[in-house]
């Protein structure tokens, strides 16, 4: 069956403002969005790029520190809480990342009626404060470390995940799914240097509160800037945005987002599955502790690269195309965890899946924006989107006995079902 991308606009040019806007309801004149002036996106300019660092340092420190979860899993694992299951610990960062999520379901609303400095301050500061409170927790503390990292730090995470990708809207049409796909790299890059950072402080003589100390004052000094960077546009003629209500009704009967968010929960079940025991795994295997260390940096510099050049694959082969390609890739690459042995297979599987994992997740903010048609509840459609990706089970199929064969299909087959809910 052949993939034929659906004939969608997500771009649009000032100088045709007449036509092309009013095809896509996105007319910029005295009723124009809040979030919009009545020119459109500069597509450039210093405070555009501006606003995509300050988003990029929000992926890095946001999502590039759930992915580093894998060195926690680790650790808690063999040795801060080792009474505790595998099965257990990866609740933590299965909360985490399920919180930063589903929390877009009230940062987007939020974005959309014009609060994303409050979101972005507040999020940032609950980052912040997370990891500082985490550095306090003393071993087998579960519970503590539960609610400081899993709940407090998602919830902050959550606030600023979704307006700092919907906030590139503003300030770009043309080249809107380019920048977005190399601010989502901000994840992976950030999945490269806090893996490298926290093995090299947790397993060293520093230790835990002092490592985790260390790594709470570089994230909040990069939090920091990004709130400097950020900027929305100014505007000079606004109507009321459109209410959340609304915003469902409308989602209720686009098939096409219907599917999106479909198959995006699908995928996700599995998603997280290499990311949070890749590093474990190769260890159980009797790969060398100290290259398994770097497991999850060499799947997420590959996820880097994913990222980057997901926006410039998909002007060619369509953004839906490839995001289809990539889940089915990702979908093999998990299954065949069940083959890994040895450091050959560690590199291969992290490379591969890497790659495959960053252009899905640089694409599937720019589709959702593709089938917008009106950008001023882009922020809602976003928490609607997230708000259904499913939290990982992983750990508990997993179980004390380490069977890696049936965590590892289950991830593998519920990630390619989501093909089936694809709209082709």
């Amino acid at each position: 069956m052949s993939i034929v991308q659906p004939r969608v606009r997500d771009t649009f040019v000032p100088h045709e403002k007449s036509n092309a806007l009013e095809e896509l309801g996105h007319v910029h004149s005295s009723n124009s969005s809040p979030l919009f002036s009545e020119f459109g996106p500069p597509d450039g300019g210093f405070g555009a790029w501006a606003t995509a660092f300050g988003c990029f340092l929000i992926q890095f420190c946001g999502f590039g520190y759930v992915s580093s979860f894998g060195v926690y899993q680790d650790f808690y694992t063999r040795i801060y809480l080792a009474n505790q299951s595998p099965s257990a610990i990866s609740w933590i960062g299965a909360l985490t990342s399920f919180l930063t999520d589903n929390v877009t379901l009230i940062s987007g609303p939020l974005y959309d009626r014009g609060w994303f400095y409050q979101l972005m301050i507040v999020g940032s500061a609950l980052q912040s404060l997370s990891l500082f409170m985490l550095s306090l927790a003393k071993p087998d503390q579960f519970y503590l470390i539960f609610m400081v990292q899993g709940v407090l730090s998602g919830i902050g995470m959550g606030l600023t995940y979704g307006p700092c990708m919907a906030v590139i809207s503003q300030h770009f049409s043309k080249r809107r799914t380019l920048v977005m796909s190399v601010v989502a790299s901000g994840s992976p890059l950030g999945a490269i240097i806090h893996p490298i950072m926290l093995n090299h402080l947790l397993n060293g003589t520093v230790g835990f509160a002092r490592g985790v100390r260390a790594s709470a004052g570089f994230v909040s000094a990069l939090l920091l800037i990004a709130c400097l960077c950020m900027r929305t546009r100014a505007l000079s003629t606004s109507k009321p945005t459109t209410s959340y209500s609304a915003a469902v009704r409308k989602c209720s009967r686009d098939v096409f987002f219907i599917l999106i968010t479909a198959g995006s929960t699908l995928f996700q079940i599995g998603f997280y599955f290499p990311i949070f025991y890749l590093q474990l795994d190769s260890i159980k295997h009797g790969v060398d502790v100290h290259f398994s260390f770097y497991s999850l940096v060499i799947m997420n510099a590959a996820c880097v690269i994913g990222r980057c050049t997901a926006g410039i694959f998909a002007v060619y082969t369509g953004a839906l195309n490839f995001t289809i390609a990539s889940t089915v890739a990702c979908s093999a690459l998990i299954i065949s965890m069940i083959a890994l042995s040895d450091i050959a297979s560690v590199v291969v599987l992290g490379l591969a899946y890497g790659y495959f994992s960053g252009a899905y997740i640089a694409l599937m903010v720019p589709l959702v924006t593709v089938f917008t048609p009106d950008l001023s509840e882009l922020g809602a459609r976003f928490g609607i989107c997230f708000a259904f990706t499913g939290g990982p089970i992983s750990g508990a199929l997993l179980s004390s006995q380490y069977r890696w064969w049936i965590p590892s299909l289950f991830s593998g087959v519920s990630s390619f079902a989501c093909t089936c809910a694809a709209p082709f």
